[in-house]
């Protein structure tokens, strides 16, 4: 399964059909299709498990897998969050807080005290590593084992790195989240996201919340997250290499001034000299896409500032999704448009 799954047997085909039903007549498992997997849709999850050794879940986006993590909490429950991380969780933590339904602080996910120190406190303690835009790296091993208090939730969204990168389950962290829009999916073609837990029974609350919540993936959605990941481990190897290989040539360009690349993975963040070059060098690209989003195999980059919640980064922080294009193509566009 972890290699994407087929049905077996001669004549069968060797991938899960689309499967665009919303009921299913009386007599088995399958009822209504909000809460009850097809095929394909129990591969899906047999392979995001597959990949950490655990229970997965298929959700409709990368949010909605977030929100049933926080739909597990109490009223008047404190979180946990880097002060670096995807705005939509901020946001949903924000607006949370508004309501009078949680408490929250951020903290630098790289002082590692800090951490500890409030951690016994939280109901939630949501990290991210790397953390997105800016790469900050967390002592994962550190956080996870440190104590906490008892029906706490610890969560890593591993968007980034993704379970064939990094897995912190086996570091002590309670659920896994990853935006399956991304690396796992790997094409821009499709939203989804996923939880990964060795909890069963904490699986069990979160399909529950999926199920209350309608946050179900649909079938084609399942149908094309199935198709990309098998071809993860080819698209990251690729993309990684030139990641490395990219960051050491942005370091020595005169037109960049700070290049954050952790040594793992395929995201880069760099600064240009400031925000005017930034939005100029992301207008000028032309085998990059000025885009957001990432982790396809399409190269990507935009100004972060210039979204909406991103005004308090660096004006010429510049997040470079790597993709599998030809590295000397990629560098060509890139030095260009950052020298035009």
């Amino acid at each position: 399964m972890i290699s994407g799954g087929r049905p077996q047997g001669a004549g069968q085909p060797l991938s899960y059909p689309i499967t665009p039903a919303s009921t299913f007549e009386h007599g088995s498992d399958r009822i209504y299709s909000r809460a009850d997997a097809t095929e394909a849709w129990d591969a899906l999850e047999a392979l995001l498990g597959g990949l950490e050794r655990a229970e997965g879940l298929a959700f409709s986006s990368g949010m909605a897998a977030a929100g049933a993590v926080f739909d597990q909490l109490r009223v008047g429950a404190h979180v946990l969050l880097p002060d670096d991380c995807y705005h939509g969780v901020a946001h949903t933590a924000q607006d949370w807080a508004t309501k009078g339904r949680l408490t929250f602080d951020r903290l630098p996910v790289d002082d590692t005290a800090a951490w500890v120190e409030r951690m016994p406190r939280a109901d939630l303690i949501w990290l991210e590593s790397p953390t997105n835009p800016l790469l900050t790296v967390a002592d994962l091993d550190m956080l996870c084992r440190a104590e906490r208090k008892d029906g706490s939730l610890l969560a890593v969204d591993n968007t980034f790195l993704t379970p064939l990168r990094q897995q912190p389950l086996d570091l002590g962290a309670d659920l896994t989240m990853q935006s399956t829009t991304k690396f796992i999916g790997g094409h821009s073609d499709l939203l989804g996201g996923s939880l990964a837990t060795r909890d069963e029974r904490l699986a069990e609350r979160l399909r529950g919340s999926r199920t209350l919540l309608g946050t179900s993936p649909g079938a084609l959605e399942v149908f094309l997250t199935l198709r990309g990941a098998r071809t993860l481990a080819l698209r990251l190897d690729a993309a990684e290499t030139n990641a490395i290989a990219l960051a050491e040539r942005l370091a020595d360009h005169a037109a960049v001034d700070t290049v954050r690349y952790p040594g793992i993975g395929s995201m880069i963040s760099f600064d240009a000299l400031d925000g005017d070059r930034a939005a100029a060098t992301c207008d000028a690209i032309r085998v990059v896409r000025h885009a957001t989003s990432l982790g396809g195999v399409e190269s990507t980059m935009e100004r972060r500032a210039g979204t909406p919640g991103q005004e308090h980064l660096p004006a010429g922080l510049i997040r470079l999704s790597v993709g599998c294009e030809a590295l000397e193509d990629l560098w060509a566009d890139l030095n260009e448009a950052l020298s035009s």
